[in-house]
């Protein structure tokens, strides 16, 4: 067959060097141009060596693995996509195809695994791709692209989205998704730039980089729209955003509508699309300024593209078919597939479709058995053939959210559910297995999937298995079951968060040693990462950053660090610093107020570490769920603690009714008196409600959104004339306090070692001005410097639990050693010390069960009595941030 010589290579990625110095990527180290991209895509071809090749390539969001992408791609190399981080489905397929190179991204440089010197396979000149049909499954079905084909549908997607070299994605699906790839296609087509990262849409660094790269445009799936929800995504200030484009599944219509107006309102553009690898990832797209009116269509054919229906027998409907220079070559299911030409000239979609008078498509159904999941095409024939191979008989169904399979006798449903989701690449939330004794069947003996698929309602334990959520020393391994019991929340979605569930950080300690013990490590930022995501250490969870637990270490480090490191591991163990200093500080706290030792100093630490965990947890969702979880978290300081401080008014004369509504500190007597000893408490609920409300102002979260390191250092600067004595303060011996919280925010805030390095200066400039008495100076300054830079501390593993426990109830201590410790002898005031914890702790757990019966009884009653929706608005209800309990309505999804 005569090949155009254009063929050889992707043109596109052949003619890089044509932009000369023009940005192309953007790292979070480095600016690479257009010329330079160039001259290393075309080094990395003469590494891969003389003649044509098959490559396999670990596909990942850096710039090698960019640079080996684009190098095959313009030297004529076919290209087979591995999966980023290995893994089952990456060998499988490297096995089945046997490619001559495997090209791996290692610590920011490429490794070459040449296999041999010369090809063994004969490949057809056309070939220039081959992914994966669903994603990572590991099925060895591959679709297989001819250069032509991503050189047309990368014009297409540029024509459409009329992209400029101005323009700036930021990359927020992986290069090994064919939508990702498009993404980076297009825009290195026109001379546009990337913001190369890996970054999650819930971590506040990519908003830190869209900003700081005017990113124009981003791409999500279904599911990140949920995420964009969590972080508050409406209320961002994002100037240089000019379009999002959605696709990898249907998305709500209810949805497609709020976004294509809430961009109306804001100027961007909402680009809903379809598309399937086979047609290399686009087909259709829906005109902006027709989503919110047709928010449930498809829209027309990509330029060059067209579509056709095609009546179904025994259907009342027609298949979408597609036709277009975009379209693959066809499938390859075993290496000598490689040598086959163009087999495909139409694509059968396998969904039913109609056309409305207006032109635009509609699907309408599925004739084929896929699923899209978090944005990865399941075949759900594959699943059943993936069971067969344990030894089980099964049925598979499905939908957008998970996978629902039944298993016939009595199987270890846990264990099966674990195996299979890895085999597939899916969260293990995402797969849910039923056993029954026989499968659901039709009369014509063939399997009934609606019944399948109706189990999925069932699955009320919210474990994936259908049954009881599998036990790891005693505690649960599904971070769904430790939120539901820590949070009381049901019905937790996989895109929920920690955060996003109402938790603070009263709650967070628990959290955080369940976690901790039921995945074998904790995840840095766990509190942001999505439910699904937070998966055992064997799972290697994406996005997540583990603390070396002894698995971990032993796994990367050999048998002989083991050896060695062994009686190490054996006594510490990684906790976090926040834990640490408040279960230290409390002890403190009570063993200096009852005279078993004298150490201040540790009360304003805890004030900067309050300020730490509002950033981490009070900052993220819509302004109306954000007040509303800020609001919960202040009741949950202030209920417990007027109870006690009542009644201690009530059985004794040391204190005032300005004590008992926490205004002691502005209506009481200047100066320090018994009066002032909940001065912890009444400064911190002040803090917290006075930054609740000037948060809940647009312009004022605008701007901590668009300067949210910035943000909390202005409160350092509010604070300082009263720091430095330039106006008087009420309480002269214990010093202002809001610069502290302040610091505590933005230490949190601080991404860089450029600003960890600043907001150090800043502390070293004014903690020490704080205290005439150095001691606590230097005790507040070292505290906050060991929150600031190191997220974990080695503690003993034997104290692990005491640690959590004091640290959950050290504001429950606080509140009761004042009256508990004058009830021991004086003389034994090591006994009073610890007469004072146990009390606050046993305080704590009761308060704890209490409030936990008040909102169980609340929640029952809202369900009983549910809020009237107008007829109009027939989304379902869903809380973000909280629960009914907050004492606010529950808000629409799209909220």
């Amino acid at each position: 067959m005569t090949v155009q010589p254009e063929l050889a290579g992707v043109s596109f990625a052949a003619k890089l060097a044509g932009f000369g110095d023009r940005p192309a990527i953007t790292t979070k180290d480095q600016s690479v141009s257009y010329g330079e991209l160039a001259r290393r895509v075309e080094d990395m071809g003469r590494a891969f060596g003389p003649g044509r090749r098959l490559i396999a390539l670990e596909a990942e969001n850096s710039l090698p693995s960019l640079v080996a992408y684009l190098a095959a791609l313009s030297s004529g190399n076919p290209l087979l996509i591995l999966p980023a981080g290995g893994g089952t489905a990456a060998e499988t397929l490297v096995a089945v195809y046997d490619p001559d190179t495997v090209v791996r991204a290692c610590r920011g440089e490429v490794v070459l695994d040449v296999r041999r010197d010369e090809t063994h396979h004969e490949l057809h000149p056309e070939l220039a791709l081959l992914l994966s049909t669903s994603g990572s499954t590991g099925s060895p079905k591959l679709v297989r692209l001819s250069a032509g084909s991503l050189q047309a549908n990368a014009s297409a997607i540029a024509d459409y989205l009329h992209l400029r070299p101005t323009d700036t994605a930021a990359t927020t699906l992986p290069l090994s998704y064919c939508y990702g790839m498009s993404v980076v296609n297009s825009h290195l087509l026109v001379g546009a730039s990337l913001a190369l990262t890996d970054l999650s849409v819930v971590d506040p660094c990519f908003w830190e980089l869209a900003r700081a790269e005017n990113v124009t445009s981003f791409a999500a799936v279904p599911y990140t729209f949920e995420l964009l929800e969590r972080v508050g995504f409406e209320d961002m200030d994002l100037p240089s955003l000019r379009y999002i484009t959605q696709a990898g599944g249907r998305l709500d219509p209810d949805r497609v509508r709020s976004y294509a107006d809430m961009g109306r309102r804001q100027g961007w553009d909402l680009f809903v699309m379809y598309g399937q690898t086979e047609a290399t990832a686009r087909m259709a797209y829906l005109p902006p300024d027709l989503a919110a009116e047709y928010p449930q269509s498809i829209g027309v054919a990509v330029p060059g593209g067209s579509f056709r229906l095609e009546p179904v027998p025994d259907l009342e409907a027609a298949e979408l078919v597609y036709s277009g220079p975009n379209v693959m070559l066809g499938y390859a299911e075993r290496p000598e597939d490689l040598a086959l030409g163009r087999v495909t000239t139409e694509l059968h979609t396998g969904d039913l479709a109609r056309c409305g008078a207006n032109g635009l498509y509609e699907i309408v159904g599925r004739r084929t058995r896929f699923v899209k999941i978090v944005g990865l095409r399941v075949d759900l024939g594959q699943v059943e053939r993936l069971l067969a191979g344990l030894g089980l008989t099964a049925a598979a169904a499905g939908s957008d959210q998970a996978v629902v399979a039944v298993v016939e006798g009595s199987q270890d449903l846990a264990l099966v559910a674990k195996t299979l989701a890895q085999d597939l690449g899916l969260p293990r939330s995402a797969v849910q297995l039923h056993g029954v004794e026989s499968i659901p069947r039709l009369a014509n003996g063939k399997p009934d999937y609606p019944a399948v698929l109706a189990l999925a309602s069932r699955n009320d334990d919210n474990d994936g298995t259908g049954g009881a959520a599998p036990e790891t020393a005693g505690h649960p391994t599904d971070a769904r079951r430790i939120f539901a019991e820590v949070l009381e929340q049901e019905n937790i979605a996989d895109s929920d968060t920690f955060v996003s569930l109402g938790g603070d950080s009263l709650s967070y300690v628990a959290a955080s040693v369940r976690l901790e013990r039921a995945l074998g490590y904790i995840p840095q930022g766990w509190h942001l990462i999505p439910v699904c995501e937070l998966v055992p250490a064997a799972h290697n969870a994406p996005n997540t950053s583990a603390v070396d637990t002894d698995e971990h270490s032993d796994q990367r480090t050999g048998g002989a660090a083991r050896t060695s490191r062994s009686w190490h591991r054996r006594l510490l163990a990684p906790m976090e610093t926040g834990i640490v200093l408040r279960a230290i500080a409390i002890i403190f706290i009570v063993s200096t107020h009852i005279g078993f030792f004298h150490w201040e100093g540790t009360a304003h630490v805890l004030i900067a570490v309050a300020g730490y965990n509002f950033a981490r947890f009070q900052l993220s969702g819509t302004r109306r769920s954000r007040l509303r979880r800020q609001l919960r978290s202040i009741a949950r300081i202030v209920v417990p603690s007027v109870a006690v401080i009542g009644f201690a008014f009530a059985v004794t004369d040391t204190y005032a009714w300005a004590n008992v509504f926490l205004l002691n500190n502005l209506l009481g007597p200047p100066g320090w008196t018994d009066y002032s000893r909940f001065w912890f408490i009444e400064i911190l609920v002040q803090i917290l409600l006075v930054i609740a409300a000037l948060l809940a102002i647009p312009a004022v979260a605008r701007a901590q959104r668009r300067w949210p390191w910035a943000f909390p250092l202005a409160l350092v600067v509010i604070d300082l004339p009263m720091l430095f004595d330039l106006v008087d303060s009420r309480y002269p011996g214990q010093g202002p306090v809001l610069w502290l919280f302040g610091l505590g925010w933005a230490a949190a805030a601080s991404r860089t070692q450029w600003q960890r390095a600043a907001v150090t200066a800043i502390a070293l400039l004014t903690i020490p001005q704080s205290f005439e008495d150095q001691y606590r100076s230097t005790t507040i300054l070292v505290g906050f410097l060991i929150l600031l830079w190191l997220p974990t501390l080695a503690v003993p593993r034997g104290l692990h639990r005491l640690a959590a426990l004091l640290a959950s109830a050290s504001l429950y201590i606080y509140v009761t050693h004042w009256l508990v410790y004058p009830l021991v002898d004086p003389e034994y005031k090591a006994l009073a010390v610890l007469v004072s914890l146990a009390a606050g702790i046993l305080y704590w757990a009761a308060a704890t069960q209490a409030m936990t019966t008040i909102e169980r009884w609340l929640r029952r009653r809202n369900r009983q009595h549910p809020r009237t929706r107008t007829p109009g608005n027939r989304q379902p209800l869903r809380v973000l941030g909280g629960s009914p309990t907050d004492g606010a309505e529950a808000a629409p999804i799209d909220d």
